[in-house]
C-alpha cells in the first residue's frame, strides 16, 4: 500500500451486508486461554493481523505449538498451566493485549523472560501489572525504571494470594491478572481500586474464562474478583472455540450508514455477543438512527437528521474515534467523557483525534477526559495517522461522504484489520 490513501465519497447511500474479521479481543484472549489448556483448542474465525501475529509469535516462543491451519483456523496444542521454555525475548511491537496478557502468562513459567516492544509501547503503562504479578509471588520489572516496557519477569510460578489493582488505566492489567490466576497455587483475590475503564473488556474475560471451564466470580458490587484455584482450563465438545466478528471494527461501518443516508447490516454481530462495543449502535440510535437487533446480524440505518448527544464513553473508548467522526455531521455539538484513559493507548487519542478534526476545519474543544465537536463541513485534508489504526479507519468514514479525504500512512491497519480498505469498497454496491 502506498504511504498514503485517498478515499473516494459514495456515489449512493450504501445498502450492504457485509462479514468481517474476527474479533483482536477474543482472538488473542483465545489464543492465551487456548495455550494454558490442557488439550489441543481449534480457533475459528481468528483474526489474522499484526497484533494477533505478535501473540502467536510469542506463543512460539515460549515453546507452544500454534498452528494456522488457514489464515483464520488456528489450533493451539496447550500445556496445562505451564509455559514450556524457561527462556525467552519476546517482542510484543504496540500490541497492548499482547504485552499485558503474555507479562502475566510468563509469571506461571520457572525462568527469565524479557519482553519489549516498539518506541510507544515504552511509553504505555505496565507498573500496576507488574505490581500485582509480585503480590502474587511474581518477580516482575521494568527494566529501565520507567514503569513500562521492556519488563523482566524472572518466573517460579505464582502463589496466589489477595492483590489490588488499578482500574483507571487500562482494564487489561486485569483481564491479565484474572486469566492466569486460575494456574496460581492458592486462591487469588482481586480488589479493584477506583473506578474501573472499559469494563465490558473484564466482562469478556471473565465470560471467556467460564467458557473455557474455569469458575471465577465477580462480587462485592463488582470491586472485587475471586479465583478459585489451583483449576485446570478445559473446553468441552470438540475443543473449537469460534471467535466473534469485531464489534470495534464494525462500528466503522455503521458510522458510514449514520453519515451517508444508508444502511448497513453487520453478519455475526448480535446483541449479547461477548464485545461492549455492539454498544456503540446505541449512541447511533440517541443520535436519531435506526437499529435493528437480528437474530444473527446487526443493522443501522440512517436517520433524517443526526443529533449531537453528551456520552460517557468509558466502556467502549476503543469506538470514541468513530463517534468523534460523525459528531461534525450533527445539528448540535457532541460532547464525549470519560476517555482520558485513551491518551495511554497507540496515541495520545483524545489529542490527535481534536487536532485532525481541526485540520479538516471542524471546531473542538479538548478536555483532560474527551472532546466537545461542533457541527460543521469537514473540507478537503490529510489526515495524519499516528501510526494509530483506529485514526486510520475512523477518518476514512468522512472521506466516504466529503471529497479530498487522504489518510496518511494508511498501512497501520495491518495491527488489527489489515483488508479494511477493500471492505469498505463493498459499500460501494449491494452486496446482500
Amino acid at each position: 500500500m502506498s504511504t498514503a490513501c485517498e478515499i473516494i465519497p459514495l456515489s449512493s447511500p450504501p445498502d450492504a451486508c457485509i462479514q468481517l474479521p474476527g474479533s483482536k479481543s477474543i482472538t488473542n484472549r483465545a489464543l492465551l486461554l487456548a495455550a494454558l489448556c490442557d488439550q489441543q483448542v481449534t480457533i475459528i474465525n481468528a483474526l489474522h493481523s499484526e497484533d494477533t501475529q505478535v501473540m502467536q509469535e510469542s506463543l512460539r516462543l515460549l515453546g507452544f505449538v500454534v498452528e494456522q491451519k488457514d489464515p483464520e483456523t488456528l489450533t493451539v496444542l496447550g500445556a496445562g498451566g505451564k509455559i514450556p521454555a524457561s527462556q525467552a525475548d519476546l517482542w510484543i511491537a504496540n500490541a497492548g493485549t499482547a504485552a499485558r496478557f503474555l507479562t502475566a502468562m510468563v509469571a506461571l513459567g520457572e525462568g527469565t523472560y524479557r519482553l519489549d516492544g516498539t518506541e510507544r509501547m515504552r511509553q504505555r503503562p505496565i507498573q500496576p501489572l507488574l505490581d500485582g504479578l509480585n503480590a502474587l509471588g511474581a518477580d516482575a520489572v521494568s527494566e529501565l525504571g520507567t514503569g513500562c516496557p521492556p519488563v523482566i519477569v524472572r518466573a517460579r510460578g505464582l502463589t496466589g494470594g489477595s492483590v489490588s489493582v488499578r482500574g483507571d488505566i487500562s482494564s487489561q492489567f486485569l483481564s491479565a491478572l484474572m486469566m492466569v490466576a486460575p494456574c496460581a497455587q492458592q486462591p487469588v483475590t482481586i480488589q479493584i481500586e477506583g473506578e474501573l475503564v472499559s469494563t465490558p473488556f473484564v466482562q469478556m474475560t471473565l465470560r471467556m474464562m467460564r467458557q473455557f471451564g474455569v469458575d471465577v466470580q465477580w462480587e462485592k458490587e463488582r470491586t472485587r474478583i475471586v479465583v478459585p484455584a489451583p483449576q485446570r482450563y478445559h473446553l468441552t465438545g470438540d475443543a473449537t472455540y469460534t471467535v466473534e466478528p469485531d464489534a470495534t471494527a464494525a462500528s466503522y461501518f455503521f458510522a458510514a450508514a449514520a453519515i451517508t443516508s444508508g444502511r448497513v447490516c453487520v453478519r455475526g454481530l448480535h446483541k449479547d455477543c461477548l464485545q461492549g462495543d455492539i454498544r456503540f449502535v446505541e449512541i447511533l440510535q440517541q443520535m436519531g438512527c435506526s437499529v435493528r437487533w437480528l437474530p444473527d446480524a446487526t443493522e443501522v440505518a440512517a436517520a433524517h437528521t443526526l443529533h449531537g448527544v453528551d456520552v460517557n464513553m468509558s466502556d467502549i473508548s476503543d469506538t470514541f474515534i468513530t463517534l468523534a467522526v460523525v459528531a461534525p455531521f450533527a445539528d448540535s455539538p457532541t460532547r464525549i467523557r470519560g476517555v482520558e484513559h485513551a491518551r495511554y493507548q497507540e496515541s495520545n487519542r483524545v489529542s490527535a483525534v481534536a487536532t485532525e478534526l481541526r485540520r479538516l476545519g471542524i471546531d473542538v474543544e479538548e478536555h483532560i477526559d474527551g472532546l466537545t465537536i461542533y457541527p460543521g463541513n469537514p473540507k478537503p485534508g490529510t489526515v495524519q495517522t499516528y501510526n494509530d489504526h483506529r485514526i486510520a479507519m475512523a477518518f476514512s468514514i468522512i472521506g466516504l461522504r466529503v471529497p479530498g479525504i487522504v489518510i496518511a500512512e494508511p498501512e497501520c491497519v495491518q495491527k488489527t484489520f489489515p483488508g479494511f480498505f477493500e471492505k469498505l469498497q463493498e459499500l460501494r454496491g449491494d452486496v446482500r
